[in-house]
């Protein structure tokens, strides 16, 4: 017993082999294993697939998480088998059962003119084709072809991300199309390298987010980047090579930054305790990352109860623009430059901001502050300077010769100083004259322009105050009637743990059969307490379903099963929970909602949203305004209550697996599928029209279906 025990530890070391020859190609059923066993190559099928594809992925971690895929576009059928091979040349090649090469290294960055190559998956995570004589040194320069140039979603410690400028290289991210296909999806996460070199997310030609420019220490719009314990982020900028990384500050972590399928940018560590990925930082946390928010002239702030605001001397471009949502439009100069009239113009200076898009700008690495200001002056279609590093007394000179857009502000410790040109008239205004104005004018002028901008200034601020009054009261009454995103949050999870403890803490479990918006109770503190159990149903022992022949409940939060059939479960209450879940982050009723152009309910054009990945634009518009949003976690409550409101039982998740889903990674949920009860008129409005049967609004409650 003992030397079979023997025998199969040594089989199980020789089929975990790093290395593959001309004469040793990796079969179908096979795979190779980093030395210490970290990473793996082989033929994997995603979730809810049935598609092969070639991949690499965490060897010891029990969910498979693909970190690199080969065949994104040509995928293996799943009753088919491939190989893979790699040639005398060095060249590797993907072959169907069929013998037809569907993937390949050819036009790599090195590929070919090897002697004796051999491919090799390294501890890293990157597989290289390499000489056989200096497989083991590690020696990128001897790498003849590497993983680690074509990324797919994910970037991990020590890759690189940017440009290779001789050869023209681009080493980006681009999201797969959905958790199910690895193909190439919409989103893509690179390094611009117009104007002043910094990581932006598109979709398509649309810039989404930027980080800002590298200022010394740190993209100047991720300032949480900079301080913490996983990594510290690198930039090398040279004649051959423009490239971001991030180096490992504890090896014994697993960590990647990985780029989703909704285009959601977050940096996930491995937590071995809860065997699951963690959202350790969210690059887009708020809706101030959202590219362009403000408009141009505009500045986003997540610490003011209004994200946008113009700069200072600058108006909104209409005036229904100050109680906006919409900013789009941005903001114009309250006075125009007077450099090209021969007047003075000066610079005010913005501390702790993320600086506005480089992509029309200037740069010079050895300028001084001062020489930047006065080289600004002098040309009368710069908008504003600042450091090109702010690294000790800071060094070099921005330019910039466009409208200003994609502003941020952040607390003390983010960002780095700007200086924004206005009209020497607008900084007497401001109080903050510069010493870049001239100063030659006679004192009784100077006197006299005061005194009339002074008193100018003095009416205008009465009646400004007199205006803003006004609707200060007007707000919109309205808004004690509202609940902020962090109160809508508390009142979500509130629910959650309700209806855990009815479904699985309770000595008995209970099935509610009428949750919805009326029988959740606020105290003063706005915690939620489920209440009427009139209609609850207790369910003793291994019992997990009943039906009844009298149906009871309200319209709009009834799941399908049992409005048709009469069967009632847990899944019933999770299908009404889910329902709540979309009418809380909407703001909007599901029974009797409208929208111009279709005839969905709120569940269906929450679904509509959601497959043409719009499904932010089903929040509460007055909670976008006026609360501090992160896309990322609305996202996954609509995710959540999508999958909730599903159309079969099985296919909704459990109130644990809920509870659960609200503090994990979107990414690693299931996609949710079509919801039942799609549209607002069902098999249950046949009879009276649907307007007679909607017109009672809240007042009726629910209703008796007999039969079955």
């Amino acid at each position: 017993m003992e030397a079979l025990l023997l025998l199969l530890a040594f089989a199980s070391l020789a089929n975990a082999r790093d290395t593959l020859t001309p004469t040793q190609p990796l079969l179908h059923n096979q795979t190779l294993v980093s030395r210490t066993q970290i990473f793996e190559l082989g033929f994997f099928t995603p979730t809810n697939s049935n598609k092969w594809y070639l991949g690499i992925w965490f060897h010891k971690i029990p969910t498979q998480t693909p970190i690199w895929v080969a065949n994104r576009e040509t995928p293996l059928p799943k009753s088919s088998s491939g190989v893979l091979i790699i040639n005398n040349y060095g060249h590797l090649s993907l072959f169907n059962q069929t013998r037809h090469v569907i993937w390949s290294s050819n036009g790599g960055s090195a590929s070919g003119g090897a002697k004796n190559p051999i491919v090799r998956l390294l501890d890293n995570g990157n597989l290289v084709v390499v000489e056989s004589e200096s497989a083991k040194s590690d020696d990128p320069n001897g790498y003849f072809w590497q993983s680690y140039d074509y990324p797919s979603d994910t970037l991990l410690d020590g890759m690189k991300m940017g440009w290779d400028l001789g050869t023209g290289l681009n080493r980006k991210l681009t999201s797969w199309k959905s958790l199910s296909d690895p193909s190439m999806g919409d989103f893509v996460y690179e390094l611009d390298r117009r104007g002043l070199p910094e990581m932006v997310l598109r979709n398509g030609s649309a810039k989404l987010f930027r980080t800002g420019p590298w200022n010394g220490f740190q993209f100047s719009g991720t300032p949480e980047v900079k301080n913490n314990s996983i990594f510290k982020p690198v930039f090398v900028s040279n004649d051959e090579e423009l490239y971001f990384l991030s180096v490992s500050n504890d090896e014994s972590v697993i960590s990647r930054l990985y780029l989703s399928p909704l285009g959601v940018i977050c940096r996930l560590t491995w937590n071995e305790r809860v065997s699951d990925w963690i959202v350790t930082i969210n690059v887009q946390k708020d809706m101030c990352n959202r590219y362009g928010l403000c408009g141009v002239y505009g500045i986003c702030n997540v610490d003011e109860p209004v994200l946008c605001k113009c700069l200072n001397g600058f108006v909104p471009n209409s005036p229904d623009d100050w109680s906006r949502v919409d900013w789009s439009g941005g903001c114009r100069r309250r006075k125009d430059l007077e450099c090209d009239k021969g007047g003075d113009d000066g610079f005010q200076k913005l501390s702790f901001v993320k600086v506005p898009d480089s992509t029309f700008s200037w740069v010079n690495e050895s300028m001084s502050l001062g020489e930047c200001q006065v080289k600004c002056l002098k040309n009368c279609s710069c908008t504003a300077y600042a450091n090109f590093d702010i690294r000790g007394s800071g060094s070099g000179c921005v330019l910039w010769f466009d409208d200003l857009i994609d502003l941020r502000e952040f607390s003390a410790g983010g960002g780095q100083d700007l200086y924004v040109r206005l009209a020497a008239s607008e900084l007497v205004i401001a109080g903050v004259q510069e010493a870049g104005s001239k100063k030659k004018k006679r004192p009784v002028v100077v006197i006299a322009s005061v005194t009339v901008i002074i008193g100018t200034l003095l009416i205008g601020t009465i009646l400004w105050c007199l205006i803003e009054r006004a609707k200060s009261r007007q707000r919109d009454q309205t808004r004690s009637n509202l609940l902020s995103w962090k109160k809508r949050f508390d009142i979500i999870n509130g629910i959650a743990l309700g209806l855990l403890y009815l479904h699985r803490d309770s000595r008995l479990r209970i099935i509610h059969r009428d949750l919805k918006a009326a029988n959740v109770l606020l105290d003063m503190e706005m915690n939620p307490k489920i209440s009427d159990f009139g209609l609850a149903r207790i369910f003793g022992g291994d019992e997990t379903e009943a039906n009844t022949r009298r149906v009871v409940g309200t319209y709009g939060y009834m799941s399908p099963e049992y409005a048709a059939d009469g069967l009632f479960s847990m899944k019933s209450d999770v299908f009404s929970f889910g329902v709540l879940i979309l009418e809380i982050v909407s703001g909007k009723r599901n029974k009797g909602f409208y929208h111009p152009g279709n005839d969905f309910n709120l569940l269906g054009h929450a679904w509509n949203l959601w497959n043409e990945d719009r499904a932010l634009e089903l929040v509460d518009e007055v909670v976008v305004m006026e609360d501090k949003l992160s896309g990322f976690e609305v996202l996954r409550y609509i995710h959540v209550g999508l999958l909730c409101v599903q159309q079969r039982p099985d296919d909704r998740p459990t109130m644990p697996s809920v509870v659960m889903m609200f503090g994990g990674d979107c990414a690693n949920f299931p996609q949710p599928r079509q919801p039942g009860f799609y549209y607002e008129r069902s098999f249950m409005d046949e009879g009276p029209s649907s307007s007679e049967k909607f017109s009672s609004g809240n007042k009726v409650s629910f209703t008796q279906l007999e039969g079955r």
